[in-house]
């Protein structure tokens, strides 16, 4: 194909192994700058969702195996849309020059002299050796790692032959090679690899449906049935021993559920104690229905003693509102500001404004408290959703100070779980949901009802337990401290329990004496 004078640029970004906070910052970046995406099905939906939703999306299959040039198709495209101008991003999954196809698809850009950029990504191996807990190398057993693919590029119905690597010292990284797992462990075996040899396999890094088992080389076959092992997977043979299994919450999956670009903290949390994530956002934040209010009020916040933000998405709102005014901090004036919890007064500090109160009880009754002594005559401002609890106002109406509320943003349930989320959701083992407000507790039980009363309910506070508790659910544990820090402490606290309550059972089971003693 020919194409004259191309004028866009092709970049291609490893988007590693699925989960969207292992991008590289570069990777971001020319995301963010994308005017196309071209992106095969081994790229997490969730990473796509984080998208710009105004850049075009293109998903294509990874073609057929059996063809001598599959990625030549896909090369094509991409110099068609380059030839139009475009930026084009071609998203892989894993790094771009490991088993990916890359020759193939540069071939058709570099004859038509596009210009291209590589951009690495966390390879799968590499993923998949941390997510198991396993180094690659090590002085004492692994002096090198060898990557290998497990299937010929004619196809799966022909395993490539791994004797040549049979007894090369350290660690064996076998990728796509589950399907023929049983023929190239007898090739290795057979070959003089010892029976004995340990075998790590990770399916599905970083997806919430990830799977980390241990078994030895005589074995592996045999195991890879018994438990379906499933593709995308990596296969380590030899090696370091795999250490999964130290964090509280390995094996554990959490279903976060709070709104797009709000789920970060939590998420990290609870990966760094162990589990997986799946983030499915149940409600979206939106402007309030009627804007008037609020851009009425950025005109006179200096008018107030304090504004009362209930959440982030109101400082947000309120400082949007004050641009589009064509105003700044200054607009506050004297008014003090207050902050019902600390992932809202981070939201003011992060903005460049000072936050004078956050109460000790991160809810309305804590705001009611902390208020409690003021002499009459206050004017407040309170900054709230769309629809919220009206308990603030009437507290301090009764207080004898004069109040207003404002709607700086609305919360929106989603109509319908897409696809690929319902098939996660029908497929996971009892997993945790976590829930931090009543509007999610009444989003999340209509659109996860045909499973939410198998799953564990962690709930942010008594208020949230009560929405909860008038489905007709009982929230398995309920944080203590109203935060995401909270949240996942008390599904940590609940988890260590339940392995402390095993062991014991186990224990006692073993300390008995026999039978007929």
């Amino acid at each position: 194909m020919s194409v004259a004078s191309p004028s866009g640029t092709v970049v291609f970004i490893g988007a590693g192994p699925g989960a969207a906070d292992l991008l590289t910052l570069r990777a971001v970046d020319r995301l963010r700058r994308a005017d196309v995406i071209v992106h095969d099905r081994l790229v997490h939906p969730q990473l796509l969702a984080t998208l710009p939703l105004a850049t075009e999306r293109i998903c294509i299959d990874r073609g057929d195996l059996n063809d001598p040039d599959p990625g030549g198709t896909t090369g094509e495209l991409l110099l068609r849309l380059a030839a139009a101008g475009r930026f084009v991003v071609r998203l892989k999954g894993g790094d771009p020059t490991v088993f990916a196809r890359l020759t193939e698809e540069l071939a058709p850009l570099r004859q038509a002299g596009v210009v291209v950029e590589i951009v690495p990504g966390v390879t799968a191996a590499v993923a998949a050796a941390a997510a198991a807990g396993m180094p690659l190398t090590s002085r004492e057993a692994a002096s090198s790692v060898t990557l290998i693919t497990g299937r010929s590029a004619r196809g799966k119905a022909e395993p490539i032959d791994l004797r040549p690597w049979a007894m090369l010292p350290g660690t064996l990284a076998l990728y796509m090679g589950v399907e023929q797992i049983g023929e190239w462990s007898r090739q290795l075996m057979a070959a003089g690899r010892p029976r004995n040899t340990p075998v790590t396999l990770v399916s599905r890094c970083s997806w919430p449906d990830q799977q980390v088992a241990t078994t030895t080389l005589d074995a592996c076959a045999a195991e890879a049935g018994r438990q379906g092992w499933r593709s995308p997977a990596v296969v380590f043979v030899g090696g370091t021993a795999a250490l999964a299994g130290v964090g509280p919450l390995t094996g554990s999956l959490v279903v976060v559920t709070r709104p797009l670009g709000q789920e970060a903290e939590t998420a990290a949390l609870v990966r760094a104690a162990g589990g997986a994530v799946l983030h499915v956002p149940v409600i979206r934040i939106t402007p309030p229905a009627d804007p008037g209010p609020l851009a009425a009020v950025a005109t006179r916040l200096g008018s107030y003693d304090w504004i009362v933000f209930a959440s982030a998405n109101g400082v947000r709102g309120v400082l949007e509102s004050l641009r589009s005014a064509g105003l700044d901090g200054r607009g506050f004036g004297t008014a003090r500001l207050a902050a019902i919890g600390p992932a809202t007064r981070r939201s003011l500090e992060e903005a460049g404004y000072c936050c004078d109160l956050v109460p000790g009880d991160y809810s309305s009754e804590g705001l009611v408290e902390s208020f409690a002594g003021l002499p009459a005559g206050g004017r407040f401002l309170l900054v709230r959703a769309e629809r919220g609890r009206d308990l603030l106002r009437r507290s301090l109406e009764a207080a004898g100070h004069h109040v207003e509320e404002v709607a700086a943003y609305a919360s929106v349930a989603v109509d319908e779980l897409d696809r690929e989320t319902t098939q996660l959701l029908s497929a996971a083992p009892a997993p945790w949901v976590t829930v931090t407000s009543g509007a999610i507790a009444e989003a999340v039980i209509r659109l996860c009802s045909p499973w939410i009363r198998g799953w564990r309910i962690a709930s942010i506070s008594p208020v949230t337990s009560a929405a909860v508790r008038r489905f007709g659910l009982e929230p398995t544990v309920e944080a203590v401290e109203a935060t995401a820090a909270g949240l996942v402490a008390a599904i940590v606290r609940h988890e260590t329990a339940q392995a402390d309550e095993s062991a014991g059972s186990v224990a006692a089971i073993g300390s008995s004496a026999p039978l007929g003693s």
